[in-house]
């Protein structure tokens, strides 16, 4: 996994925590499901790049 992948996959991560914790501390569910679905998406870019160097090794 290349660092600029790995950085840009954190950062996603980060942001859906910061939506997820928005949503729940102003009662907006729908905000903080986002920011779950973004954690999400971000961690399974992040097992993809995971597989990918593992085949390369």
């Amino acid at each position: 996994m290349s660092a600029d992948d790995k950085a840009g996959n954190k950062i996603d991560e980060i942001k859906g925590k910061v939506k997820e914790t928005v949503g729940k501390a102003v009662g907006n569910e729908s905000l903080e499901a986002e920011g779950k679905a973004d954690q999400g998406k971000a961690n399974l870019k992040q097992a993809g790049e995971k597989v990918k160097d593992a085949f390369k090794s």
